[in-house]
């Protein structure tokens, strides 16, 4: 595809007087424009990173463009039938446009959730035209806007995305032509390789942590009991840390799905029809476990309580309850859809009556997207911001390409290269799980049993009608 147009290059000198970083500690910057993309979902501090990495560029004397709706547009460029257009596509920005971002909600570049490497499956993929078009659009569309450098803003499958674009450049584009790239990482599902927590963890649990306490107060009053199903696809980070700060009576993820609570069922791939054995949820062991809290917890005089469950807990159901679900651009069960606490709460309400002969009342809520839009936490905004600077220093002092910017102690930063990040047989991310057992595992499961309620009583068990009426 031949480059053939590109604009204006508008003068460095517009952006203000201090001295490129990069000059003051004897590097020479070979970055004139930088891009920068944010990509999935929302997350508190989004800003904080964008405007702290724009700034960083802006002041050294580097042209920077806001991708709007992460690679919506890039990954459909032609030069002819959808080439990059300014205010439209993408915006030139200036120091205006980004003070007093800090701490504001939202994303202001936009974000959106598509998947230009859904065809890379294995690196021979790469050198396929047709499977890495999308790839090359995106390489096109950069070079057009005549972009040295990239900065990916997003989870595990946007720092996968940003991996298959370095890839991509290595296989097919000399080196003097490639576009640097480093990636943030972003998630407040806190489930990163190569990092303690992500920017928008914090937020995202406080806000969790506050409507779990509202639900148990309610649970308190009304001596039932609420399922909460909270984000946190692979990991349960999110779900521990609500339970935790929430004070949860019992907290679950799919790190818990061993023992008891597992099954094992046979799988055959549909492309291949190789026959494995995974790993599953038994939802019978599941209901029974939760039955017996309540009913220990009864033991106790405490009538009440919230059950936290992460929505990845869904993934590892039963294949025949998962057929006919609908899925994401990244082939992703689309969690939100399913509501496993729906599903969950009737189960316990049932399996509770049979095993009591009593009715209770079990309700369920989902909670996450309230959180990732939220007023950003103090830490989320720190993290966010040193992440932000880090991909200047990353690009400009250390001069690197193919890394994701990361920090540790006391917000010092570091840089992981991809490689270290990516498993090179299967181009997927590792995903950092909680480990069992660990001290952070055993907090929830020691104060998940000592959340009784203040006063030392509670207003005891409650009995429901065997049909509610409307009160009159």
């Amino acid at each position: 595809m031949a480059i053939s147009v590109a604009p204006s290059r508008a003068p460095a000198a517009r952006y203000g007087n201090p001295p490129p970083w990069g000059l003051q500690f004897g590097v020479v910057n070979s970055v004139k424009r930088v891009a920068i993309v944010f990509s999935g979902g929302p997350a508190p501090a989004a800003n904080a990173v964008i405007s702290a990495a724009a700034i960083s560029f802006l002041e050294a004397g580097v042209e920077v463009l806001g991708i709007f709706h992460g690679y919506t547009n890039l990954q459909e460029y032609d030069p002819v039938t959808h080439p990059m257009l300014e205010f439209e596509h993408y915006r030139s920005l200036v120091p205006a446009d980004i003070r007093g971002l800090r701490n504001s909600r939202g994303v202001i570049i936009g974000t959106a959730r598509v998947n230009p490497g859904a065809t890379i499956e294995v690196p021979s993929d790469l050198l396929d035209p047709e499977k890495a078009d999308r790839l090359c659009r995106i390489h096109h569309a950069l070079a057009d806007l005549e972009v040295d450098a990239l900065i990916s803003i997003g989870g595990d499958d946007t720092l996968k995305t940003a991996n298959f674009l370095y890839e991509f450049q290595r296989h097919h584009v000399a080196v003097e032509n490639r576009i640097r790239i480093v990636h943030l990482p972003k998630t407040i599902d806190n489930d990163y390789r190569g990092i303690d927590f992500t920017f928008g963890f914090f937020t995202a649990v406080d806000v969790m942590a506050k409507e779990l306490l509202n639900l148990r107060a309610d649970c308190i009053a009304t001596s039932g009991y609420f399922i909460v199903e909270t984000m946190g696809r692979k990991a349960g980070w999110l779900s521990y840390g609500v339970a935790i700060a929430g004070e949860a009576n019992m907290v679950l993820s799919p790190e818990d799905v061993h023992g008891a609570l597992a099954i094992e069922e046979k799988c055959v791939d549909p492309i291949t029809g190789e026959e494995t054995t995974e790993r599953r949820l038994s939802v019978t062991a599941l209901v029974d476990r939760i039955v017996d809290v309540m009913l220990e917890r009864e033991t106790r005089d405490q009538y009440y309580g919230t059950v936290v469950l992460a929505e990845g807990l869904s993934e590892l159901l039963p294949e025949n309850a998962l057929v006919g679900m609908p899925r994401d651009e990244h082939g992703h069960i689309r969690l939100s859809a399913f509501d496993l606490a729906r599903m969950v709460s009737d189960r316990v309400q049932t399996r509770y009556e049979e095993r009591t002969g009593r009715r209770k009342k079990v309700r369920h809520i989902q909670l996450g997207y309230e959180s990732r839009c939220a007023p950003p936490h103090a830490f989320d905004v720190m993290l966010a911001s040193q992440l932000g600077i880090g991909a200047f220093r990353a690009l400009v002092e250390e001069q690197l390409d193919g890394y994701m910017v990361s920090v540790s102690g006391q917000l010092d930063l570091h840089y992981v290269e991809f490689s270290k990040l990516i498993n090179p047989q299967t181009l997927r991310t590792e995903v950092r799980y909680i480990e069992t057992g660990s001290d952070f595992h055993r907090l929830a499961r020691f104060l998940e049993t000592r959340t009784g309620r203040r006063f030392g009583w509670s207003p005891g068990l409650r009995l429901e009608p065997e049909t509610e009426k409307p009160p009159e």
